[in-house]
């Protein structure tokens, strides 16, 4: 028996990516998006083949990505947002329902969406992640848009 396996590929030529960025918590959805678009762009995505779409929040996320998937033919997704723990229980309704709407939109839809919501304690946590996950976001758009242009093939 002969296992076949798909290697990853990071080339970001010709793919087309789609990101929405919540603007609640600018400060840290902007870090987030500049280390994403910088990492795309080292990666070879062109920014002509980037479309951004911003959002009130984080919960108005997957309702975005859905009207970007029907609105054209992406490679790849982006949820950018941050969700800060306050005093009350709204912090974990907002990080499970807008991590919950993004995996239902994986699985209807069947594309990538790399999801960039920092769900963290307090701003300190924050800041120490926006460079890393803003990146991370990118690497993981441009190969799971690279997997997904060779199964359809």
């Amino acid at each position: 028996m002969s296992i076949q396996f798909i290697d990853p590929v990071m080339n970001g030529d010709n793919l087309k990516i789609g990101i929405v960025m919540a603007r609640f918590n600018e400060w840290v959805t902007e870090g987030l998006f500049n280390s994403c678009l910088s990492e795309l762009k080292a990666y070879g995505v062109q920014e002509e083949n980037v479309v951004t779409v911003t959002v009130p929040g984080a919960l108005e996320i997957p309702f975005a990505l859905n009207m970007l998937y029907d609105m054209q033919d992406f490679d790849a997704l982006i949820a950018i947002g941050c969700v800060i723990r306050g005093e009350t229980y709204h912090f974990d309704l907002v990080a499970n329902e807008s991590a919950r709407g993004i995996t239902d939109l994986i699985n209807q839809k069947g594309i990538s969406i790399a999801n960039v919501i920092l769900t963290v304690e307090n701003e300190d946590q924050a800041r120490a992640r926006i460079d890393e996950k803003g990146r991370d976001g990118a690497r993981v758009a441009i190969e799971m848009g690279n997997l997904r242009r060779k199964v359809r093939k």
